[in-house]
């Protein structure tokens, strides 16, 4: 069975505390864009799990998450079989775009087709949650209101058909770092998530860029002032709007039609070898 893991971007993300075990508590819009990943799972004899990727630099072992997520769905259900997954990676490794908790997501979904098709989304996400925080809206997919550590996931209005330029520069980035040096008592402009989520519902544009905002900003440019770089030229060749996605580093910007994301892919393109268009969906 073959199936399409698809990237995320944040439309915005908040972070309203710190729990007394490290975690945090966000308010984030996800949104899905058409940039996948392609999963491709086989049953084989014997009982092992088996993985391969196109990217030389993916690891095809238990660091990856889609072994972890194939090896919890075989224990958690008592299943005996081997498995022979094959990754298909174009979404940037590191970049704030879900990537890994999306091909891990897929994963599920496609061993509950195989062996448990009755098993609700419900149930499903609650097992993601184990594997990682976005692996739960990943399940889900589309425009969401995500809360919690992110396993508190609401589906919303879908923000579909816009399109998007993205530019991930040549560094990755350590979520768990990132989340390590922000103080939350130092965040002093948070996102109106409430008129984000009303553009949203009312397909404003305009209001949901001007709404767009990701507090971790801050936090990675002390680190890379790349990323600010980025979203000001995005904006001078013509983005509505421009934040960075997730703990970064992509950027992406919102565009009004294709003609002015064509126009910034092209600019980009001079300086950045991993530039994308691609559209909410």
């Amino acid at each position: 069975m073959i199936a399409k893991a698809y990237a995320k971007v944040n439309l915005s993300l908040d972070v309203l505390r710190k729990r007394e075990d490290g975690y945090h508590i966000l308010k984030m819009i996800m949104q899905n864009i058409d940039l996948y990943d392609l999963i491709n799972l086989k049953i084989t004899k014997g009982k092992d799990i088996v993985l391969s990727c196109n990217k030389k630099y993916v690891p095809e072992d238990k660091r990856n998450l889609v072994y972890k997520a194939a090896e919890l769905f075989l224990k958690t259900y008592n299943i005996e079989k081997g498995i022979y997954i094959s990754i298909k990676k174009n979404i940037p490794v590191a970049a704030g775009l879900a990537g890994g908790s999306s091909d891990a997501a897929c994963t599920l979904k496609l061993m509950r087709d195989i062996f448990k098709p009755n098993l609700s989304d419900k149930e499903l996400m609650k097992l993601g949650l184990k594997i990682g925080a976005d692996v739960p809206y990943c399940i889900l997919g589309g425009t969401a209101l995500c809360e919690g550590i992110g396993e508190e996931v609401t589906p919303i209005k879908k923000f579909d058909n816009y399109i998007l330029v993205l530019v991930k520069p040549g560094f990755g980035v350590s979520t768990k770092e990132v989340y390590k040096n922000i103080d939350v008592n130092k965040i002093y402009f948070h996102p109106n998530t409430e008129n984000l989520i009303k553009g949203i519902k009312n397909n404003d544009l305009q209001l949901v860029c001007k709404n767009m905002k990701n507090v971790l900003e801050n936090v990675t440019l002390r680190k890379h002032k790349t990323i600010k770089s980025i979203k000001e030229e995005m904006i001078k060749y013509g983005a509505i709007n421009s934040i960075m996605s997730g703990s970064g580093p992509t950027v992406f910007g919102i565009f009004e039609d294709m003609l002015s994301a064509q126009f910034c892919y092209d600019k980009m393109k001079e300086d950045y070898k991993e530039v994308f268009i691609t559209r909410t969906i």
